[in-house]
């Protein structure tokens, strides 16, 4: 991987990192600072992880403003310290969830006017068959949550007449 794609990978993780801890620490419930780790490295696809102090610099501030919740656990003489989400911090992910839809939205709406543009520039380059694979997989799974979303939305709207 070129380091310009590298950086362009940091700079997307960078920014929502606060996000992507809670969705992190709130999916599992309870997480130490390495599980943190290892999930931001899997979502970055093994381009890009956090260092280790700029993590752990993350999670006290975290801890301050009160959205997540420390607790010490000890395997003999090693301790460790396991997070979760305090209801301010449950708060603050619905939050940015529903931002995140619209994000999203306007995201995919960007795509597809560049995606549009750079073949008129004739500067596509086609996608490795692996990129392909993943995005029609994502697409997919996009198109799944939407058709259970509209479901839900359209018997709560029917549910009010």
């Amino acid at each position: 991987m070129e380091n310009a794609e590298r950086r362009i990978i940091k700079g997307l993780f960078t920014v929502p990192l606060k996000n992507l801890i809670l969705v992190i620490v709130g999916l599992k419930g309870e997480a130490h600072g390495y599980e943190i780790l290892k999930e931001l490295e899997k979502l970055a696809i093994g381009l890009w992880k956090p260092s280790h102090s700029n993590l752990y610099t993350i999670l006290s501030k975290m801890v301050e403003e009160g959205l997540l919740e420390p607790r010490e656990e000890y395997r003999g003489k090693v301790r460790r310290v396991k997070y979760s989400l305090t209801e301010k911090g449950w708060d603050y992910l619905r939050t940015s969830n529903d931002l995140a839809l619209r994000v999203l939205y306007t995201s995919i709406n960007y795509h597809e006017a560049l995606k549009r543009k750079l073949e008129e520039m004739e500067l596509k380059r086609p996608m490795d068959r692996e990129t392909v694979k993943t995005y029609l997989e994502l697409l997919k799974r996009i198109r799944d949550i939407l058709d259970e979303e509209i479901k839900t939305i359209e018997a709560e709207l029917s549910a009010e007449n």
